[in-house]
């Protein structure tokens, strides 16, 4: 019996890593175009300029300019700023294999 259940533990825990490897991290992309549609809408012209608004560091903005992931700490944040929500500053693809 206590082979059975560590066995199954085992078969979770690689579910669960394999899901997380495969789908969430390499299948994904943010695109944070409706952000800068926003920003600019609100006349804003400096990228730099949401540092200081929404609180965020140097490396945020440099990760939002290339389309990277961010925390939803930052995303919060930036949400703050601009009086709107996520799905008004960024959407998720899926990318095709």
């Amino acid at each position: 019996m206590k082979l059975q259940s560590y066995f199954c533990e085992i078969v979770i825990f690689f579910a669960l890593k394999t899901q997380r490897c495969g789908i969430i991290f390499y299948n994904m992309q943010v695109d944070y175009s409706k952000l800068w549609a926003r920003y600019k809408e609100l006349g804003h012209k400096n990228k730099t300029d949401l540092i200081e608004m929404a609180g965020i560091s140097t490396n945020i903005l440099a990760k939002l300019t290339k389309g990277e992931f961010i925390s939803m700490d930052s995303i919060q944040r930036i949400c703050k700023a601009l009086n709107c929500d996520v799905g008004d500053i960024c959407v998720i693809n899926k990318v095709e294999d």
